[in-house]
This record gives structure tokens, C-alpha cells and sequence, in this order.
């Protein structure tokens, strides 16, 4: 069975940040017949989307949490995310990254790249 893989940032018992690299099973589903099936992976219910528009160069200034669980999907660019615990990761085109430490340190996105819409 085909898997996709992603990113996940958490914060452990001591209050550090750290990254975890995750797979999920993508099985066939019939999704829209008569179409044929589609490899589907569910993993998080959405109440929102939306486009974050990141200038080439910004770098993040402060450690900060995420505001709330969610899932950055990269479409165009790469950027860079350091985790409290030292540890940096670079994410290009196509890369998923999970963000659950809503309550530690993380920094903001650093845009590597000029992004356009």
C-alpha cells in the first residue's frame, strides 16, 4: 500500500520541541464513482483553510507556539523551522508538516525563497 510521509512538530513533558517524520497508509477508496478509486489517507478534520503568503527572506524573530493545531501544506518555495531543541528542518515543494506544540517554543517559518501566487 502506498504511504505519505510528513512532518510532525511536538513539545515533550519538559517543554522542548522536537520533529518526528510520520507515515500514513493510503488506501484505495471509491471516492467519486464511477470514477476509479482514489488513494485517500484521512488525518485531520478541517473547519478552515487558508493561504499564507510568506516575503522571500523573512525570517522569524521569536520562538513562539503555534496558535493551533494545524497542517502546512507547501505549494511553492521552501522554508526553514527550528525546533527548541536546536534541531532544524528545511521543507520544500510538496513537504506536509504537522504543527501540534501549541504550547512551547518553535520559531516562525524562515522563507528561503522568493514565493509567488
Amino acid at each position: 500500500m502506498q504511504q505519505a510521509k510528513y512532518v510532525r512538530i511536538f513539545s515533550d513533558e519538559n517543554g522542548e520541541s522536537h520533529f518526528e517524520d510520520l507515515e500514513m497508509s493510503l488506501p484505495p477508496v471509491d471516492f467519486a464513482p464511477p470514477a476509479a478509486p482514489l488513494k485517500i489517507g484521512l488525518l485531520l478534520p478541517a473547519t478552515q483553510t487558508l493561504w499564507l503568503v510568506v516575503p522571500a527572506g523573512s525570517a522569524g524573530e521569536e520562538f513562539h507556539p503555534s496558535s493551533r493545531r494545524q497542517m502546512f501544506s507547501l505549494v511553492q518555495g521552501k522554508y526553514e523551522v527550528t525546533a527548541s531543541d536546536g534541531a532544524v528542518r528545511n521543507f520544500p515543494v510538496g513537504s506536509m508538516l504537522l504543527l501540534e506544540d501549541t504550547t512551547e517554543r518553535v520559531t516562525p517559518p524562515v522563507s528561503l525563497t522568493k514565493g509567488r501566487l
